[in-house]
């Protein structure tokens, strides 16, 4: 039998720093019984997406506690990187965060300050459902600013990942559209291989296995294969339309 993989916050942050890849799947759809149907896969970690997803933070202590027993690490995107943002949601069970519209280098600092207790930062104590006492802190590049910054925005102190968010980048640098597709993957893969390159963890959001893969291939281990609304609607077209021949 193999060794048994730490679905921790700290596990994750020591596979990462080793270059291991750890896959998990993104959450839109609220209620703990999604969590843990979506920890049930065997993933390494399930992102709650308080930006853009439907589960609110009334939710998240019930999420957490599902998808924590299910054997994945729950982490959520947070609402924005304001400090209240930021640190509310490891109040209430999320062992990290991904912080979305990170401008900059300076912005960074701030988003990890929000996350750390004194001295190294000024979250404030208050946790409510047994958060992580050194959270994950991973911050999005999806703007111009941060892209322009990236080199410096890897070298903050205390910052466990970047993630990517080609939707928002790709409206950012108006790279939209399937012309301009293959622009836009080497803007990402520049964002992998610099990553890489300053020994920081590195994700690209991927809405499939195989797109995810690719990002792998690449260097990235912060590993997102799918997306539950995605999932779902795909699974429920293809049996329909296997029911109407």
């Amino acid at each position: 039998m193999g060794t048994p993989v730490e679905t921790s916050e700290s596990g994750l942050r020591r596979r990462w720093a080793a270059g291991e890849p750890c896959h998990g799947l993104w959450s839109q759809l609220p209620g703990a019984v999604v969590g843990e149907v979506l920890a049930g896969t065997g993933a390494d970690f399930v992102v709650v997406d308080l930006q853009h997803g439907a589960a609110a933070e009334a939710d998240l202590p019930g999420i957490a506690a599902a998808v924590t027993a299910g054997g994945s690490v729950p982490l959520v995107r947070t609402r924005s990187p304001l400090f209240p943002d930021v640190g509310r949601p490891l109040d209430l069970g999320a062992r990290g965060v991904v912080v979305p519209n990170v401008r900059d280098a300076a912005h960074a600092r701030e988003v990890v300050a929000a996350a750390r207790y004194a001295p190294a930062g000024g979250r404030s104590i208050g946790r409510l459902s047994g958060g992580a006492g050194e959270p994950l802190v991973v911050v999005m590049v999806e703007t111009a600013s941060a892209l322009d910054d990236l080199d410096a925005v890897l070298a903050v102190e205390g910052l466990d990942g970047v993630y990517v968010g080609p939707g928002d980048l790709s409206l950012a640098l108006q790279l939209t559209g399937p012309e301009r597709r293959a622009e836009l993957r080497g803007v990402l893969s520049s964002v992998i291989a610099r990553a890489v390159a300053a020994g920081v963890p590195v994700g690209v959001h991927a809405y499939s296995g195989e797109e995810a893969a690719g990002y792998v291939a690449e260097g990235a281990t912060i590993a997102t294969v799918a997306v539950d609304t995605v999932c779902l609607r795909e699974a429920a077209a293809r049996h329909l339309g296997a029911a109407r021949g």
